[in-house]
Parts: C-alpha cells; sequence; structure tokens
C-alpha cells in the first residue's frame, strides 16, 4: 500500500471519529447546564478548553457564550476541529482512497454531508440542534457500522482502526481532564455529592458509557469508578486500555511494525497499570496531561514509520 493512501484512510478514521465524539460531546453538556445549580463554574467555553482551542476561538470571537461556542465547534471551517470541517476531510479522504473503500460507505459519508451542509443552522440555534446532533452521530455510527461489516481486515482497515482508537482515546482523557477540572471547582462536602454524580455521569454519557459502566460495577456513579473504568477496562471501547489494546493489535498486523509496537508495550507498562487507582487531584490531572503528550507522541511515531514513505 502506499503511503499516502494509508495516512488518508488513517485520517479519515480520525475525523469521523472526532465528529462523532464533538457531537456527542455539544449534546451531552447542552442537557448536563440545565442540570447544574447556579453558581456553579462549569461554562460553554469549557468546550472550547476541552478541544485546547483557546488561542483559535481567542482570535475569531470576542465573546465566549454559547452561540459562539457551538457555532466554533459545529460549523466554523475555520476551525480544523469543527463538525463541518473534519467532514470536509472525511469526504475528501475517502474520495481519493474510494478503490479500497466499500462504494456504499461513501454514498453514506456524501449524504451525512449533506445532511450538515443543509441543516447546520439547526444546529447552531438551540431549537433544533438535539435533532441536527442525534442525526449526526447516527450517520456516523452508520458509516462506522457499515465499514465493520463490509471491509477486509487487511492493512486498509488496521489504518483505520489505529485512526480511529488514537482519537477516541485522546477524547476519553480530555473529558476525564475536564470531569476532574469541574469536581475540584466544587466545595468537598455532602452539598456538592449529586453535583459530582451529575459531573461524572455525563462525561459517561458523553462517551456512551453510562448503561455499560452500570452494568460493569454494579454501583452508583462515583468520581473515582468513573476515573478508573474509563482508565483500565479493558472491554469497554472508550476506556483507555481497550483502545491501547486494539491500537497494539492494529500495529502487530502492519509490517514494519517494531518501532510502533515497541511504543505501545511501553506506553502500556508506564501509564496502565491498573493496580494505580487515581483519586481527584491535580495529580490526575498531570497524569492525563502525560497520557495525552503519549498519545501524541504515538501518533508522530505512527506517521514517521509509514507514512514517510512507501513501505
Amino acid at each position: 500500500m502506499l503511503s499516502r493512501v494509508a495516512e488518508r484512510l488513517y485520517w479519515a478514521s480520525r475525523y469521523l471519529e472526532r465528529i462523532e465524539n464533538t457531537a456527542r460531546l455539544v449534546d451531552v453538556y447542552d442537557k448536563l447546564l440545565f442540570d447544574l445549580p447556579r453558581g456553579v463554574d462549569f461554562d460553554w467555553y469549557q468546550l472550547v478548553t476541552i478541544n485546547s482551542a483557546e488561542v483559535l476561538f481567542g482570535d475569531r470571537y470576542k465573546i465566549q457564550d454559547e452561540r459562539n461556542v457551538v457555532k466554533f465547534l459545529l460549523g466554523d471551517t475555520t476551525n480544523p476541529a469543527s463538525v463541518q470541517a473534519c467532514l470536509q476531510c472525511v469526504r475528501e479522504n475517502v474520495r481519493t482512497t474510494r478503490d479500497v473503500i466499500p462504494a456504499d460507505a461513501w454514498e453514506l459519508i456524501n449524504e451525512l454531508h449533506r445532511f450538515v451542509e443543509d441543516n447546520i443552522q439547526q444546529g447552531i440555534n438551540r431549537s433544533k440542534r438535539f435533532e441536527f446532533l442525534q442525526g449526526v452521530i447516527k450517520g456516523c455510527q452508520q458509516i462506522n457500522g457499515l465499514l465493520h461489516t463490509m471491509m477486509p481486515r487487511d492493512a486498509a482497515w488496521e489504518f483505520m482502526q489505529l485512526g480511529r482508537k488514537l482519537e477516541r482515546a485522546d477524547m476519553t482523557t480530555r473529558l476525564l481532564d475536564a470531569g476532574c477540572t469541574a469536581h475540584m471547582h466544587l466545595a468537598d462536602d455532602d452539598t456538592a455529592v449529586n453535583q459530582h454524580q451529575l459531573i461524572w455521569g455525563n462525561v459517561l454519557r458523553s462517551l456512551g458509557a453510562h448503561s455499560s459502566y452500570l452494568r460493569t460495577t454494579r454501583a452508583t456513579v462515583s468520581s473515582t469508578q468513573v476515573v478508573n473504568y474509563l482508565l483500565y477496562d479493558r472491554s469497554y471501547p472508550a476506556a483507555i486500555s481497550h483502545c491501547f489494546d486494539k491500537i497494539l493489535d492494529a500495529c502487530e498486523h502492519l509490517p514494519n511494525n517494531k518501532g510502533p509496537v515497541q511504543k505501545v508495550r511501553k506506553a502500556q507498562k508506564t501509564f496502565l497499570r491498573a493496580d494505580h487507582q487515581h483519586q481527584i487531584d491535580q495529580a490526575l490531572r498531570e497524569y492525563l496531561n502525560e497520557l495525552q503528550l503519549e498519545l501524541a507522541s504515538g501518533h508522530g511515531t505512527i506517521a514517521t514509520q509509514w507514512f514517510s514513505n512507501h513501505y
């Protein structure tokens, strides 16, 4: 496979995952703000912070309000992480690799593209936002479901798995960090218990993990249990340990894989020891930041190994 084809498949998968994650995040956050009591320091701008886009947002907007943040995340094509910009990238990357992608997937991507182009204003406006976001989420899930059903498990598939799981792990670390920040802003007393449950319940919902968490842990929503579940559960698709397992599996099925395989295995030993149970404190935030840096470094290793030349 040509390195440029591998890279385009990798990025198409990352962007598609980012679209669904962003849509789900806005949807869950919309509901969370109605549940939290007044006075809690948890506003729309937190979504910009989660995406590490403060500088870019500040260059485009003077006011950090709901409309500007939602527009920035959904429909601002100058923001490369917005839903609309990512979807354009998915479409372009798949258009140039159509010979290795099922034809039906290309049709579904075009359908989702048309849906977003025609209805983006509904997503920015509050009245129809839920319907728009659900349409985006379902469109992404349709595409991923079709790819999972119809693609052979060859190199093309493995590069798409690499992109998807790296992107998913990155979003999980960002959501955990956001939950930790919000948690630490609340008073540590009995009055904050319900607010803690709201925050961590919505972290789970942002990843579609609420019901699986309850079924697996057989416990109420607890901050430390949520953190440790999303870090170490090897069975849930958005948990960091599961993502690393799948990244390693994809690397092992690709040629010339020694460097990336060693990189992933070392990261697993360093960061994902299940006996390391976390508390909600500054040390956890530093750990999550180091984990994000490790994911970025992992991307660099993949790009150097497989995207720089033919392999």
